[in-house]
């Protein structure tokens, strides 16, 4: 197979699924809308083999796990498997930030490779409508007479923007008079950290009606606070909830795009790992396994965040586990791990990174080994692919090859997506296509009747490897009363940093009996999950600006250049 030289229409992208144009609503030439009425039309299909992504705890410039899930779609499809990538949206913030890598890069991306298409669709731009919609209506409450009784000290819910705006975050608002709302505290998030955005994500349904109805319910659930009574309010309580379920009808639709190779691509929801589940959207994923034979699908982060979310929050509401799981890491990476050098996005790496180093190597791969084990826990195929860079040496990655397989992985491949393109993944595409096939006994971590507390120190002990949970008095008292209150059966979303399997970034390699702390606990009733905050979630929800943005500019095509 040879990789087009310009993007497909989307129509011609919808053809190697075998669906006509009459089944999707095209959004200009290369992008399309999905019906959830295409889960009642293939009813009857069985769902391709799904295989999610993952990687080892990552530094701050990322380990490539996007264009390696981009790269394994494109390398099965040149295989002549029918083969499709589902990813999350890049919020326009990540897209500046992060210089192109959430939605893949050099030859293994998403196509045309331009700001719009990255951010795909209008999708983020109506979510923050209807999370600030419901916004509005709170201040309108207080400013007409609170009949609800709203505790405005209860308040739990933030305005969002699409760009990360430091001057934002904390502000006062409701100043100059009466007529602009009650003056109080409030903050501005990322769009992607809205409640809006993981339930709409979450919204599951064998057809459109049936997921506009989840939609609408999951909508009506928001809890934005309590009355001074203690009673909570909803977006329901507050009659916003329909107003929000017409801005996102369009919405919950998946987004059909491609590949640089003309690979098909489901990109929808940007949900963040660290604060949300992580993954693209249920809807998304269910098309694209009635649609495809293999469905690879990238989650954010390591496997202590991206994947466990993915397991015990996304896979609970769909039912379907995944068949295995591919783990993305960099020699780099391991030595990082390994106490060589400091990783910081958008300065140099440290030249001691670029020679071998087996001793840091061995000691740093004690994070890789963690992660392996964690898919492992979950019974998981794991496949370990080693995003390679020109001065990564045979012995270290026979070194690490040797290292996975004792600890249980299937085996460990090269990938070279990022200079080859699907080329650069045939080996690994045959292996990840060999474990998915393979019987398995994929599970929960953890059962719905088991107490939040123990939840969270499963999660804490199992997955990330220290000691257990500390929970502070108001996070212990909050627990006790979710329970109280019927949430006592939902899943938990721990919020933490992503560079560590610990709270603290500081703490590299594989830490052993550390104690998490739980300062605070937030309910997600939209979404479905019961939020733990390990993290301060001021330094989460806004990302830093990436001192490589000035390097941005467009080609005579109108596509990015200066990206990595």
């Amino acid at each position: 197979m040879t990789a087009p030289t310009s993007p497909l229409p989307i129509a011609q992208i919808a053809e190697k699924m075998g669906l006509q144009l009459a089944d999707i609503e095209p959004h200009g030439k290369y992008r399309a809308k999905l019906s959830p009425d295409l889960l009642a039309r293939f009813a009857e299909r069985p769902n391709g083999k799904y295989i999610v992504v993952t990687s080892v705890t990552p530094t701050p410039t990322g380990e490539g796990k996007t264009t390696t899930a981009i790269g394994l779609a494109m390398g099965m499809n040149r295989m002549g498997y029918r083969a499709a990538v589902s990813l999350r949206q890049s919020a326009l913030g990540s897209v500046l930030n992060y210089r192109g890598g959430a939605a893949g890069a050099g030859n293994a991306h998403l196509a045309p490779y331009t700001m719009m298409n990255l951010n795909a669709s209008s999708d983020h731009h109506v979510i923050a409508l209807a999370n600030n919609l419901l916004a509005a209506c709170i201040d309108n409450v207080l400013i007409h007479g609170n009949p609800m009784e709203l505790d405005p000290f209860s308040l739990a819910w933030s305005r969002v923007i699409q760009i990360s705006d430091r001057a934002l975050r904390q502000v006062l608002t409701g100043l100059g008079g009466r007529e602009n709302g009650t003056p109080r505290e409030a903050r501005f998030d990322t769009v992607t950290s809205s409640e809006v955005m993981a339930l709409v994500g979450l919204v599951n349904g064998n057809d459109e009606r049936s997921a506009l109805a989840d939609l609408r319910a999951r909508v009506g659930r928001i809890v934005v606070g309590r009355s001074r009574r203690g009673k909570l309010i909803t977006a329901d309580d507050l009659k916003c909830a329909g107003a929000m379920t017409a801005l996102l009808t369009d919405v919950v639709k998946p987004n059909l795009m491609q590949t640089n190779e003309g690979t098909p691509a489901f990109v929808h929801m940007g949900t963040l790992a660290n604060l949300s589940y992580g993954s693209s959207s249920v809807l998304a994923d269910r098309i694209a396994l009635k649609t495809n034979e293999y469905v690879i699908v990238e989650a954010g982060f390591g496997s202590d965040l991206g994947l466990e979310k993915f397991i015990d929050i996304k896979a609970r509401v769909t039912g379907i586990m995944p068949n295995a799981a591919v783990v993305v890491t960099t020699l780099r990476a391991l030595k990082m791990h390994g106490g060589v050098g400091k990783v910081a996005a958008g300065k140099p790496l440290p030249d001691e990174l670029n020679k071998e180093n087996l001793h840091a190597l061995e000691k740093g791969a004690a994070n890789l080994l963690k992660h392996i084990e964690n898919a492992r826990l979950f019974g998981l195929p794991v496949i370990v692919a080693i995003n390679r860079y020109p001065r990564d040496t045979d012995r270290e990655i026979a070194r690490v090859e040797q290292l996975a397989r004792e600890a249980g992985a299937e085996g460990t491949y090269s990938s070279d997506v990022y200079v080859r393109g699907g080329a650069g993944a045939i080996s690994l595409a045959e292996a990840v296509a060999h474990a998915a096939n393979k019987p398995t006994q994929a599970r929960l971590l953890y059962a719905n009747s088991l107490p939040l507390r123990d939840k969270i120190e499963r999660v804490v002990t199992q997955i990330y490897g220290g000691g257990g949970a500390e929970f502070s008095s108001a996070a212990q008292d909050r627990l006790n009363q979710l329970t109280e209150q019927g949430f006592g059966e939902l899943p938990v979303c721990i919020a933490k940093t992503h560079l560590s399997l610990t709270h603290e970034e500081k703490h590299k390699g594989r830490p052993k009996n550390f104690k998490l702390p739980i300062r605070e606990v937030r309910l997600a009733a939209g979404a479905g999950y019961v939020v733990a905050l390990a993290t301060d979630i001021r330094t989460m929800s806004g990302m830093p600006t990436h001192p490589a943005l000035e390097t941005i500019d467009l080609d005579a095509d109108g596509n990015m250049v200066g990206l990595e």
